[in-house]
């Protein structure tokens, strides 16, 4: 019996809860620590042109939800795609094959992108100068901000 909880596999495995505990402990931390770059001026980007005028707002409840579960949703977006990268950084390394009761395959994708390294070529080839880039759509934020309710403060803040 002893020597189940020493093979490599098992190792393996110790290894591997150990360090999901000690990235589950380190998101604690992450989220409990005060931001270090909460001096560092936040740039806005201008809104779409397809926002809702002031007329057609929801209410500010409506609002708050929303804002709420998509800070919500973002934060286990965040985890899970730290734990698919750390699965993902040893499964990558292991030929096709079966292991235990997964199987571990490849399959071609489907999608595809440009060749930035080949249409930089052929420009420089044919002299038309730099490839031309656009911007990519702004990235959607929310942050929770408290209310101030010190009268005075507030109008100093509108004046």
């Amino acid at each position: 019996m002893f020597h189940l909880l020493t093979s490599p596999r098992t190792a393996r495995t110790v290894r591997a809860m150990i360090g999901s505990l000690v990235e589950s402990a380190a998101d604690t931390l992450r989220s409990l620590a005060p931001a270090e770059q909460a001096d560092a001026e936040v740039v806005e980007a201008p809104d779409p042109a397809d926002v809702l005028d002031a007329d057609e707002l929801p209410e500010v409840d409506t609002i708050e939800a929303a804002a709420r579960e998509y800070e919500r949703a973002a934060d286990q977006a965040r985890r899970a795609d730290r734990g698919k990268r750390a699965a993902k950084k040893i499964l990558d390394k292991l030929p096709a094959g079966l292991y235990g009761t997964w199987r571990v395959f490849r399959t071609p994708s489907s999608r595809q992108t440009p060749d930035l390294a080949a249409i930089t070529a052929t420009y420089k080839k044919l002299g038309l100068g730099p490839v031309p880039m656009k911007d990519c759509a702004p990235s959607l934020k929310v942050e929770r901000v408290e209310i101030l309710a010190d009268i005075e403060t507030l109008t100093a803040v509108a004046a």
